[in-house]
């Protein structure tokens, strides 16, 4: 008889590890899909307001946020989609999509700020 390559708790580890690693990034994904639409909302109302210096530097920075989302989603869809590797994957897109975060709150803050 042929023994089992591994234990049944590897096993039970390796699919708790997998399934562990897919929940991010699966709520990854759509969020900071819907995080690009919130930067583009901002942008469409810094608009509104009168132009001065500051709406440049803060379209600017919110246009570069949203490709720091797509960035964090384009990661977390490719960790969904790796088999073995997914998990590096998922952890930069974490680490992206709060890099993301702050950087939408530091330009909606400004953008309080600036409007007058």
């Amino acid at each position: 008889m042929k023994e089992p390559s591994a234990t049944p708790a590897a096993l039970g580890d390796e699919v708790a590890a997998k399934s562990l690693a897919s929940g991010l990034s699966t709520h990854i994904l759509p969020t900071s899909a819907t995080m690009i639409g919130v930067c583009m909302t901002i942008l469409s109302i810094g608009h509104l307001g009168s132009g001065s210096e500051w709406h440049t530097v803060i379209d600017k920075l919110l246009a570069v946020d949203a490709l720091v989302f797509l960035s964090s989603a384009l990661l977390s869809f490719i960790s969904m989609r790796a088999s073995r590797l997914g998990t590096p994957y998922e952890a930069r897109a974490e680490v992206v999509f709060i890099v993301g975060l702050g950087l939408l709150a530091l330009g909606s803050v400004a953008l309080a700020f600036a409007i007058k």
